[in-house]
């Protein structure tokens, strides 16, 4: 079977009205804590603009992550390419992967949010057409083509040759999909992977069966390959012992960043305000087409195996990162994932199962061990003795094969 991976998107989504620094750095130490589980990638977005999104740089914060991980993969989630020269973007990226240790990963996307691309002066007509061109820019000075020259309306190279390549011999890449389908057409054309954004909204969920087939269109038309296991899907999640824990620890964040944020600053098109905290759980996570879970690890493994259903198939499953729940309970249900959703999905338990229910139906075995050892005793008085004052004593802890004493010297 192909194993799951798993990672997080931070975006971030922080309320606004703790101290930025306080939150940066947790946010640093939820990549240690990811990495420490075994989590195989965390991805960190780019936003100028709406006080909860505070991350501007995603290379610097991924830096600072690589000093304080080992092993897991940091991906920009995304750089928003109009808003910078490709030139620059390259180099950046060479330093990050080397920085690192090898473990960059490239992800792109045309901008977010509309206050960004205001306030830089693009329009956002052109935003779209810009990532295209840029990405192609980016592979070829990634790859180490010959110098070459490019003349665009918003950007030029002259001679342009990076003079360090990544230290990852095919850096990976992921291209910003969210309902329409630019993103998946511009992966398709340039042979990238996929960050499905938008699977964290009922709209977004509905268009993913047809997704992919774009990816795979483009990928024709422009004599490429694209490959399910380089799509990563983001899903929303909070996970505790029981549902009633989850909803509890979840409901007065969840309310709070759909109101004031969702609604209140985005202004989400169809979106209404919650009432109640209560209300926020129930919509979210328990009516029809739900796109975010709250509950046990048991219902994000059947949300996921439902993903995977829905979809045909894909490779990573990203879990958004929020502050729904406060700290300590957003750590312990990141830790209840690594300890009881990652195994059951990628199926590590199995052969422990299939173990013990090969030791429970197959006794005859074992019991001619204990046969054994009781042979043996039998064979020396001093033994014998020892074992029937043993009869009445109860052991704190057995051996495995204990044989049954009531059978010595009978």
């Amino acid at each position: 079977m192909t194993r799951m991976r798993f990672g997080a998107f931070l975006a971030p989504h922080h309320p606004i009205g703790e101290h930025p620094m306080l939150q940066f750095r947790r946010d640093l130490d939820l990549a240690e804590q990811l990495d420490r589980l075994g989590y195989d990638e965390f991805w960190c977005g780019e936003h100028h603009s709406t006080g909860w999104e505070m991350i501007a740089s995603p290379e610097m914060f991924l830096a600072a992550a690589g000093e304080r991980t080992h092993r897991i993969g940091l991906g920009t989630g995304v750089v928003s390419l109009p808003y910078h020269h490709p030139f620059n973007v390259a180099q950046r990226m060479v330093q990050l992967d080397h920085m690192t240790g090898g473990r960059a990963i490239f992800g792109s996307g045309p901008g977010a949010l509309p206050s960004d691309a205001h306030t830089l002066g693009i329009d956002p007509m052109v935003q779209r057409d810009r990532q295209d061109e840029a990405i192609g820019v980016i592979r070829r000075l990634l790859r180490g083509e010959e110098r070459f020259d490019h003349e665009s309306e918003w950007f030029t190279l002259r001679d342009a040759k990076l003079q360090l390549l990544p230290l990852q011999e095919d850096m990976p890449f992921a291209v910003a999909s969210m309902i329409s389908p630019s993103g998946m057409t511009l992966a398709g054309k340039h042979g990238t992977g996929v960050l499905s954004i938008g699977s964290m909204s009922t709209e977004g969920l509905m268009a993913l069966p047809t997704q992919w087939a774009f990816a795979e269109d483009a990928a024709e038309k422009y004599g490429n390959a694209v490959h399910r296991r380089d799509w990563r899907i983001v899903m929303s999640w909070h996970v505790a012992e029981t549902r009633e824990q989850a909803r509890a620890e979840a409901r007065d964040g969840l309310m709070r960043w759909h109101n004031e944020y969702t609604v209140g600053t985005l202004m989400r098109p169809g979106a209404g305000v919650f009432d109640s905290p209560d209300e926020a759980v129930d919509k979210t996570a328990f009516s029809e087409g739900a796109a975010a879970v709250i509950g046990t690890p048991d219902d994000l493994v059947a949300s996921i195996r439902q993903m995977q259903e829905i979809t045909a198939g894909f490779g990573t499953v990203i879990g958004f990162v929020h502050d729904w729940a406060n700290p300590e309970a957003t750590a312990r249900s990141w830790d209840l994932v690594a300890r009881h959703v990652v195994p059951e999905i990628n199926g590590f338990t199995q052969s422990y199962r299939e173990s013990q229910k090969y030791v429970i139906e197959h006794r005859e075995s074992f019991d001619r061990a204990g046969q054994a050892i009781v042979a043996k005793i039998m064979e020396n008085e001093r033994a014998v003795d020892a074992m029937k004052k043993q009869q009445t004593a109860q052991a704190a802890m057995p051996a495995h094969h204990a044989p049954d004493l009531s059978k010595v010297g009978s």
